[in-house]
């Protein structure tokens, strides 16, 4: 886990592919929040499509890469979960916190990926790190 969390955290923006309502797919820059309790969290808001895309169909992927030339491409369920540790977490961000304002804000959501999996990889020839 800790090998992924440093991977997101040195690549701070990252891709979320969805499957919209429309049934196409549909990716869009995102932002990991956090790790804890083993759990990989990010946010959004309830008025955006994402989410709403999300709400049909919980399964997303998230992938991204390096100057390196490595990538992580990391799959999983989307959770929405009230947990307000994490949402005052996310408010250490000062892109999320200039965009709600405060972890009580009623829009304001978070959401974990359940059963991450995914790998890491590079054109070294190594094979990848998979978790």
């Amino acid at each position: 886990m800790q090998k992924v969390v440093e991977f997101l955290k040195a690549n701070p923006v990252q891709y979320l592919a969805t499957v919209g309502r429309d049934g196409k797919a549909k990716c869009r820059p995102f932002m990991f929040a956090l790790e804890k309790d083993g759990k990989l969290w990010f946010c959004t808001n309830e008025t955006k499509e994402v989410y709403k895309d999300m709400q049909v169909n919980p399964e997303i992927e998230i992938s991204v890469s390096s100057p390196e030339y490595a990538w992580i491409r990391l799959a999983g369920k989307a959770v929405f979960e009230e947990n307000m540790a994490v949402k005052e977490a996310c408010m250490e961000n000062p892109i999320v916190k200039g965009q709600y304002g405060e972890a009580t804000n009623p829009i304001f959501k978070v959401f974990y990926l359940e059963n991450a999996h995914g790998v890491i990889a590079d054109f070294s020839g190594n094979p990848p790190y998979e978790f």
